[in-house]
Parts: structure tokens; sequence; C-alpha cells
């Protein structure tokens, strides 16, 4: 076990044994969770085409409705991300926390249709989406509020017969993701942003044709202190866990969303939750 190890560990053990002040508990459960973060990015390549500049896409994650989030939150986000005015929208996965609990009906998809961007919805499968049989009620409910699945495949943003490449893979923990797939026949000189779940699955996509992941999955940790950094994330989400990452000498870039809601635990400390908003810049 090594000293970065040991410290995490020994604080939370701390934190279990005493329990955290009535004021920081109050703040983690009921004041950080609803401090909505704008993660603003700008992201520049000679790939990116003058038709594309300042193109802006807005990314959401991890919403786990049900757990600690509610359908009036989800309302509100769906508000702010409007008023971003996107001309592209991605969500990347996790939408409820326990799909097989989760009351089904028409008041989400209501909610999401609302998410209005020019050139598109996306999304792809989070882990949660597959758990507790919700592969096909996630999938329904994402396509009547107009969003597209990208799972293992690809499509095309044209704008002024010039295009980028918005591609998504199945999820890893719990899906079938097949990189090769979702790039069948897609233009490796055009510039390409890859949507998947889980973070560390950035060291295979870096080895293609691809210019920017976007993931989410970590809940950038959820819980954070100073020095020590997060004390705990989930699978496929331990080498990279919160913010931008840059990779293959600055040739690909990953994000790594926090996401919006909670998940095993209702706290959030030292880790707002955010979405991302990222305007392209044309260097050619």
């Amino acid at each position: 076990m090594n000293r970065r190890t040991f410290l995490k560990k020994a604080v939370g053990s701390l934190l279990a044994l005493l329990g955290l002040s009535s004021g920081t508990y109050y703040y983690a459960r009921d004041v950080e969770p609803i401090l909505l973060h704008i993660n603003k990015n700008t992201i520049a390549s000679k790939k990116i085409t003058n038709s594309f500049n300042n193109f802006k896409i807005v990314q959401f994650s991890d919403t786990h409705v049900g757990f600690h989030y509610s359908l009036q939150q989800l309302k509100e986000l769906v508000q702010k991300i409007n008023g971003l005015d996107p001309d592209l929208i991605v969500f990347t996965g996790d939408l409820v926390d326990e799909p097989q609990n989760f009351h089904w009906d028409s008041k989400i998809i209501n909610v999401l249709k609302q998410l209005s961007a020019y050139h598109g919805k996306f999304w792809i499968y989070g882990n949660h989406d597959h758990g507790g049989y919700g592969t096909e009620v996630v999938n329904d409910v994402m396509k009547k509020a107009g969003f597209q699945l990208l799972q293992n495949n690809h499509t095309t943003i044209e704008i002024a017969n010039e295009e980028i490449v918005i591609a998504g893979i199945d999820d890893v923990m719990l899906g079938k993701p097949d990189l090769d797939a979702a790039l069948v026949n897609a233009n490796p000189n055009l510039f390409t942003i890859l949507l998947a779940h889980e973070p560390d699955f950035a060291d295979i996509a870096k080895k293609y044709p691809i210019d920017v992941q976007l993931s989410g999955h970590s809940h950038g940790g959820q819980i954070r202190f100073p020095l020590i950094g997060h004390l705990y994330s989930p699978a496929y989400a331990k080498k990279y866990v919160q913010g931008k990452y840059s990779l293959n000498n600055d040739k690909f870039l990953l994000f790594v969303n926090s996401g919006i809601g909670t998940t095993r635990a209702p706290f959030r400390f030292l880790c707002k939750p955010e979405i991302h908003e990222y305007s392209l810049k044309s260097l050619s």
C-alpha cells in the first residue's frame, strides 16, 4: 500500500468513525449537490474547419434520477442547459439510479424532450442504464425524448459541406463496447469526438483516430478532500477521475464530467455537480 492509498484509507476510516460535523454534513448533503458548476472549455484543432468555429457542445452526465435527484431538479437542469444555447447536446450515461425501481411514465420523457439543440441530441449507455433490466426502457425514453443513441456507431454533423464525427460506444462494464464497429467507414481525417461512459477507456481510444473523448461515470470522486483528493472512484474510473487530461502529446484530449446526481451516498463535498460546455475553435 503506497502512501497516498494509506492516507485515503486512514482519512476515510476516521470519517466513518467520527462522522462529519453537523454543519459539514448538512453542506455535503443539502447544499453542494445543488451548486451546479458550468465547466467551460475551448477545444482547438487544425482539424476543426471554419464552419465549426465557435460550435458549442454541452455535455451532461450521471443524473441518477430517483436517488436524491428529482424530476423537478432535472427540469431546472434542462432550463439551464437550454440557456447556454448549445449547437449540440450529449448525455454520457446513467439517467436514473435504479431502473428496476424507478416509476417510468411520460413525465421524464416530457422533461428531456424540452432540451433543444439545432444539430441534435445524442446519448450513450452507462452502467446504471443497463443495470436493473433498464436497457430497453431507458432506450425507449431517450428515443421518445428526441435523443439519438450512439451504441458502437457514429454519425456526422454537417455545416456548409464540412463535417465532424460524433461516435459512441456501449457501456464498458455491462455492455459490449466495440470501438472498431463505432468507427467503421468514419473518415479519420475529420475531427472526431468519442462518447464513452467510463473514462479509463481513454487508454484504448487514444490508439484510434479520435481527437476528444467525453466521459462521466466517476462523479469526480463525489467526496474529495484537500491534498488527498477523492476517497473512492468506481471501476474504470480509477486512472482518470475528474477534469481534463492530455494524452499522446496533446493529440488526444479526455474530459471527465463530475456528473449531476449522486449514487451510493447522497453527498458531494468539494466536488460540485457540473455540466461541460465545449466551444470548438478552428486553427485551420
